[in-house]
Formats: structure tokens, sequence, C-alpha cells
């Protein structure tokens, strides 16, 4: 363990276990396509098989809370960086091997240890962040995005190399255990909770009865703060989610152009939401999260309404570009608050995430029902009901008030606006 333990050590660390996390992802997802070959399947089936991780995931996650309390940062995201690995690399050996059920249960393998690791790596960048004193999240998450975009890289390197996706895979979750081994070193230690006190308008229990010490994990759920912020998270994560998934088809088969079209439109969505989320730890410490969640929420309304509606390529595109910004940071900020409270962290984090992540269920198979019926750019508006309603909840996100009234800009991403209670 290394000597010298500072917040900024810890940051960079946070960061690369982020960076990972994205790597590990995209170098699965990178291969889909020799995957899908080998197994000979169709889309609904690929579909299905994808569900696989998302079950893993959902599964998981209510109890995430539970695991980060009782075994640390530290240990959880070691586990479970490790479940992840060994889920993925089950996975591509059930595939050379024609073993479909594994394959799957590979998945719900890696689905639970991503779901494990996510929360707890956002819970530990939102300590990080409360040491600073500055905004962290939408980098840390900016972070996680550019190891896609290596993962992807890598991953098609190996493809155009024409290295077997088993030999690929394996080794990639390799490099990323090792990483994660060494980033959790420079982890901040253990320390005892400050205290914050959330007002009584947001907790749906009594502020006097309520035990703080042992309470009961479930009790994340009949928060009224907590599980809007939930729907501020599940919004983003639509709206993320439906790009990754449908924006390079609906480019190809909306405009009649060719792949390499339908790819520059993934691309300039994924660039433009890694070049908000560096951007968006500046703007949170100057205007505050509310005031930034709803120009997300405007960014990404224009954005999708303009790529749905318009039929002129290039506008379209400046419309995936202003999607893209706004999905950046619903997803980040609705984790950091959610971790406002240090005692509470990993129990509200793990609801949020919880919900947030329903959106892997909800969106594709209602996406793709809606673009056999009406067209996929025509079907992506489905994502604006979401947003709107996010867009009225967002300032459930304010900082909760200090048990010491310490002003509310000690709180990152706050100002003076946001202190105000709803």
């Amino acid at each position: 363990m290394p000597t010298t333990l500072t917040p900024q050590r810890a940051a960079w660390a946070v960061a690369t276990v982020f960076f990972a996390s994205g790597f590990a992802f995209a170098s699965w997802a990178s291969r889909l396509p020799a995957v899908r070959d080998a197994l000979g399947f169709g889309e609904a089936q690929m579909g299905l098989l994808l569900l696989s991780a998302a079950v893993g995931s959902i599964c998981a996650l209510p109890l995430s809370g539970l695991v980060v309390n009782r075994l640390g940062a530290v240990r959880t995201v070691v586990i479970f960086a490790v479940v992840t690995a060994v889920g993925f690399a089950v996975t591509v050996v059930a595939v050379d091997l024609g073993v479909v059920w594994a394959v799957r249960a590979g998945l719900v393998v890696a689905g639970i240890g991503n779901g494990v690791w996510d929360a707890a790596m956002n819970i530990e960048g939102a300590a990080v962040e409360r040491k600073l004193g500055r905004s962290l999240m939408p980098r840390l998450h900016a972070a996680f995005s550019l190891g896609t975009v290596a993962g992807a890289g890598v991953g098609a390197l190996a493809a155009f190399l024409q290295v077997s996706y088993t030999v690929h895979e394996v080794a990639a979750m390799v490099v990323v255990v090792v990483t994660v081994l060494l980033a959790v070193r420079y982890f901040l230690p253990v320390e005892a909770p400050e205290r914050v006190a959330p007002s009584a308008d947001d907790l749906q229990v009594d502020p006097v009865a309520a035990p703080s010490a042992g309470r009961n994990q479930l009790a994340a759920w009949t928060e009224r703060r907590t599980l809007l912020i939930g729907i501020v998270v599940l919004a983003a994560a639509l709206t993320e989610g439906a790009a990754n998934d449908w924006v390079s088809l609906a480019v190809v088969d909306g405009f009649g152009v060719a792949d390499g079209m339908g790819a520059l439109g993934l691309a300039l969505f994924l660039s433009a939401m890694t070049g908000m989320r560096l951007l968006g730890t500046g703007l949170l410490d100057r205007f505050g999260r509310v005031a930034v969640l709803r120009l997300s929420a405007g960014l990404a309304l224009v954005g999708l309404g303009v790529f749905a509606t318009v039929d002129n390529l290039a506008v379209a595109m400046v419309g995936i570009v202003l999607w893209g910004a706004g999905a950046a940071l619903g997803f980040p900020v609705g984790m950091s608050a959610a971790s406002d409270d240090p005692e509470h962290a990993a129990v509200r984090v793990s609801v949020v995430a919880t919900i947030g992540y329903s959106a892997f269920f909800i969106g594709p198979p209602l996406i793709g029902f809606l673009a056999h019926l009406v067209g996929y750019r025509e079907a992506l508006l489905v994502i604006a009901v979401p947003l709107v309603i996010g867009l009225f909840v967002v300032s459930a996100a304010r900082p909760l008030p200090a048990a010491d009234d310490e002003p509310a800009e000690s709180t990152p991403g706050s100002r003076p606006g946001d202190a105000a209670t709803n």
C-alpha cells in the first residue's frame, strides 16, 4: 500500500478503474459480429443473448450497497472486477465450444460483476469528490467513455489482424484485472463517515425515530429524493443507451447511406458525450447541478428532435452531437447526488443505479418494436417522454444540507441557489 494517499492520487486511481470498466465492456462488444457469426444467431436471438448481462446487473445492483458497506470499496472493486473478467472469459470460451447455455451463464456472471463494480466505483468516486471539494464525477464517467473508445479500438485492430475473439478477450480481461489491482492501492483509506442530515421533505421516514446506525437497507426505496434522482438517471440512461444501440442503424436506414456513415454517427455521439463530461465539472462548479441538468435535458431534447425529424443528413449529424452532449451528465450527476450523505451513500447509489440500469430492459425491446412499425429515427422520439419527466424532477438533485449548517457551496456541484429545499 502506498505510504502517501491523497485525494488527488485517489482521483486518478478511480478514473483508472472507470477506464478499465469501459475497456472491459467495449472489448466484448467490439467482437459481437464474430460472436454472432460463430453462434449463427439472428437479430432477435442476439437481442435475447445480450439481455443476459442486463439480467445479471439488475439482480446484483439492489444488493450492491450492502456489499460495499460490508467489504469496502477496494475489496468490492477488486472482487467484482475479477467476476466480470471471468464472466466474459467464460462467455467467449463457451462461444468457441458452441455451448449456448454456458454463453448465457457467462454473460449473467459478467453482468453481476459489472453491476456491483459499477456501484462501488461510483461510491468511491463520490467520496473522492467530497474530499476534493469540487465536481469530479463527470470526468470519471468521461474516463469510462475513453475506456470504451480504447477497448473498441483494440477490438477493431484485433479483428483486422484476425486475432480470435477468445484470445483477444482473455488477454483484455487479464489487462483489466491487473490495472484494477494496481489502481485500488491509491483509493482513499476507510474513514468513519461524516453525518449529513437530510430534511424531512427529502425522506419519507421519520427523521427522529429512524435509526442512523444499522438503518434498514430497504428504507432507501421509500425515500422521495432518492427515487426522484433515480428517475433522472433512468432518463439519462435511456437517452445514452438508445443512441449506443440504434444510432448507427438509424443513420444507415433512415438516410440510405453506407455502414461507414452509421459508424460515424455513433462516433459523433460518443465524442460529444465524452467532451461534455470533461467540460461538465466546470459547469457544475459554476452553475450548480439543477441548472446543468436542465441544460442537459434541453440539449438532448433538441438534438433528438432534429435527428428524428430533419431529412438533411448533415443537419441530422448536428442533432446527434447535441443529443450526445445532452446525454452526458445525467448519470454521473445523479450518482453524485445520491452520495451526498456519506453514511447512506452505498445504499442510495445502489437504488439509483438499479433504477437507471432498468433502462437496459426497457429501451431495446421498446424501440425495436416501434422501429418495426415506424422506422428507427421516428421510434427514437419515444425517448423524449422520460427526458421531459426527468426535466420536471431535476430539483431533487440539489445538495443535501450539512448537519453542521455549513454553506451548500462546500458540496461539489453546488452553488448558493442549489441550497434551497424543495
